[in-house]
Order: structure tokens, then C-alpha cells, then sequence
């Protein structure tokens, strides 16, 4: 059963690692790579990246990516987002902050942060690329079994 707009981007603002996918346009399957991320409803996704990465290179060209994200335990469910990249910008150190404290207790993310080499003044090759939502797929494949809160 599909979810609906609520459902899908409450879920896609929940705490999930993601598949990014993203076109090479040599012929070859999508580059598809785990990333971290981060997403308020209605807002945009942003994912944190280095700025010669290959995942880079090829958002650049593409103008677009997709994320997956998913939960494999009953009931199994999905969103799937893709859209254009509306901004590229120098990764701060709020940005480091702000994705790392999804997946990180207190400690981890000022280890994390602070061994990135992002600074006030120097984002340390990173860029944080922000996706506009465009076309949006989601299931829940409980059949009306929903987890229990």
C-alpha cells in the first residue's frame, strides 16, 4: 500500500542510511553507494559529499539524484525520492553537526566533526548537495499490518 504524502516524508525524515543512485551516462549501470543524510518534511534532502568524489562528478553532469531508503523488518517499507540539485555548497561545520547527530550519540559527533577537517573557515573538500523532492515512491508491504508504536 503506498504511503501517503505525510507517511512517506515522515519516514524519510526518520533515521535510515540511504542508497544514493545517481546517472554515469557511460552506458553503465547507476553508481549506487550507502550515504548518510538528512531531511525535514517539505523540506529538501542533503547529503554531505567530497567535492572530487566520483558521486560528485556525476551529480554534477546529471543535474539529479535519487535516495532509497528502507526498513527491512515487518512490515517492510520503502521511499524512494529523486529530483534536481539545487544547491552545491561548501560543507560548515553546522552541516557535519547536523547529519552526524542522526547516526552519532554526543562524543561521535565531535569525533566525527572534528577529524572531517571541516572548520569555520574551511570545509575541507566536502560539499553538501541539497535535492529539491520531485518524484517521490513509497510502499508499505505490511498489507495493513502496521508496526506497533
Amino acid at each position: 500500500m503506498a504511503l501517503d504524502r505525510q507517511e512517506r516524508e515522515e519516514f524519510l525524515a526518520g533515521r535510515h542510511v540511504a542508497s544514493l543512485a545517481v546517472e554515469r551516462g557511460d552506458g553503465r549501470a547507476p553508481l549506487t553507494v550507502p550515504i548518510w543524510y538528512w531531511y525535514e518534511p517539505g523540506g529538501q534532502v542533503r547529503v554531505i559529499t567530497g567535492a572530487d568524489s566520483a558521486k560528485a562528478r556525476l551529480i554534477s553532469a546529471a543535474g539529479r539524484f535519487s535516495l532509497l531508503v528502507q526498513r527491512t523488518v515487518p512490515t517492510y517499507v520503502y521511499v524512494s525520492v529523486d529530483g534536481p540539485v539545487v544547491a552545491a555548497t561548501p560543507t560548515t561545520v553546522a552541516d557535519m553537526v547536523t547529519e552526524a547527530s542522526r547516526y552519532l550519540d554526543a562524543e561521535g559527533v565531535d569525533d566525527y566533526v572534528s577529524g572531517s577537517g571541516v572548520t569555520a573557515t574551511d570545509s575541507a573538500g566536502l560539499l553538501t548537495l541539497s535535492l529539491q523532492p520531485e518524484h517521490w515512491l513509497s510502499a508499505d508491504l505490511g498489507w495493513g499490518q502496521r508496526e506497533p508504536s
